[in-house]
């Protein structure tokens, strides 16, 4: 009873403040303006370029006509002297001049771009792709080689990985490794990133309280370990409330913002844009696509993530929650706190190093270990799960899990027993080893 009314009443006090509020209203627009900055940057960048006009002065002559045009860059040949063509260039005539020196040897690979101003890395890297695709295409003449022949044997291997499955009654499963790669690294560091910040938060409020001697009146009439349990599980939900209010809210932003960014047309005419993308695939023969992504799809088993994402979001910050207010109660700083956090952090940190070799072999037995292991299963496990793990080997992690955040809340209430009330002493290893055995 008085952990609920504990509960309740952080929960209560987090979301009325207005750093919570402001937090939960900027995030969102953040989120949706990342989401958006990319393709109204490059819509409103096509609109402010004006198109440059590039001199070429080739020497040689192998590269007469054979730069093509863009939107942005219209290439002009000519004749002149160079330090004529300089001179055009400083006064604004044209925008840049590309200098192509006759050479001793029979290939030309240099060349000098001149400038008033910055060259842009798209128009360099357009005049590389155009040279290197000439003196390939003359160098297959000299050596007899028709380039068309070359051009018609490349070809596109496609490799698909099919694991034999034992988690829906056998079968085979197609398996995409770079999709399944993505999604667990994005979970699992979401996962990282949150613990940190909510297991932070409980920290802040122990050592705020204990300095404000609030606990002291609080203590009067609440065990230590029902005050440590109301203050975790109430935070959980205020993380909770602002990861859902942060979804929700990210996607109105994100429609009303595509809305005022000129697509509202777009959206509206969805339905014929679909048809005609379903006409242009069928006419292509490129029904495979639509083959591909259906495939994606139901390879990955969304439901089994989401259920995993969610357990392993819970158990892995009730478990860090009850060290960071451990730690809190043990110190009167943030200060003072590093030498204690570090050591909570790193298994964290090393589940996020290990994420690479984890993905490339998610059934190691390295990647078994960092999955059982409490501290750092919700990391390793969420990367290996979109790959497929039997079902078995979560319910043991989440048993483990579990199981250690009651024996760790154990040790830390006895910390936070003591701790809570010891003011202006700088707390040693060795002194939380004494408050353990008492």
């Amino acid at each position: 009873m008085k952990i609920g009314i504990i509960i309740k009443r952080e929960y209560l006090t987090r979301v009325r403040k207005r750093s919570f509020i402001i937090i939960t209203i900027l995030g969102p627009i953040l989120f949706a303006a990342l989401m958006l900055a990319p393709a109204l940057l490059m819509k409103y960048s096509e609109n402010l370029n004006t198109k440059k006009s590039i001199v070429v002065l080739d020497e040689t002559g192998w590269f007469s006509g054979k730069f093509e045009n863009t939107d942005v860059n219209n290439f002009i040949y000519q004749n002149q002297e160079l330090d004529s063509i300089k001179l055009m260039v400083k006064a604004g005539i044209y925008d840049a001049v590309l200098y192509i020196p006759s050479t001793t040897l029979n290939i030309p690979v240099n060349a000098k771009l001149y400038s008033d101003k910055q060259i842009p890395m798209t128009l360099s890297s357009h005049i590389k792709t155009m040279m290197k695709k000439e003196v390939e295409h003359q160098k297959l003449l000299a050596s007899g080689i028709d380039p068309k022949i070359v051009k018609a044997s490349t070809a596109t291997i496609n490799v698909s990985t099919i694991r034999f499955s034992d988690l829906e009654g056998g079968g085979e499963k197609t398996s995409y490794t770079e999709i399944e790669y993505i999604l667990g690294m994005l979970l699992s560091l979401l996962i990282y990133f949150v613990i940190f910040f909510f297991g932070g938060q409980v920290m802040r409020g122990v050592i705020e309280e204990k300095t404000n001697r609030i606990i002291e009146v609080i203590v009067s009439s609440v065990k230590p370990f029902e005050l440590m349990m109301g203050k975790i599980i109430g935070l959980a939900l205020v993380g909770l409330t602002q990861f859902l209010l942060w979804i929700v809210l990210t996607g109105v932003l994100y429609g009303v913002f595509t809305g005022f960014s000129g697509q509202a047309d777009m959206l509206s005419s969805g339905s014929i844009m679909t048809e005609q993308i379903g006409e242009s695939i069928t006419n292509s023969g490129n029904q495979e696509l639509v083959k591909i992504v259906t495939d994606v799809m139901q390879s990955i088993n969304f439901s089994a993530i989401l259920l995993s994402f969610l357990l392993y979001f819970i158990g892995g910050y009730l478990l860090y929650a009850s060290m960071f207010a451990a730690v809190g109660s043990a110190v009167d700083s943030e200060t003072d706190s590093q030498q204690f956090t570090l050591p909570i952090s790193i298994p964290l940190i090393l589940g996020i190093i290990c994420s690479t070799v984890i993905a490339n072999n998610p059934d190691g037995g390295l990647a078994l270990w960092l999955s059982m292991i409490p501290f750092t299963s919700p990391v390793s496990m969420m990367l290996r799960i979109p790959f497929g793990v039997p079902y078995w080997q979560i319910a043991v992690s989440l048993i483990i899990l579990f199981t250690t955040f009651v024996i760790i809340t154990w040790m830390a209430a006895k910390i936070y027993r003591t701790g809570i009330l010891m003011y202006g002493k700088k707390i040693s290893y060795k002194e939380l080893w004494k408050w353990l055995k008492y």
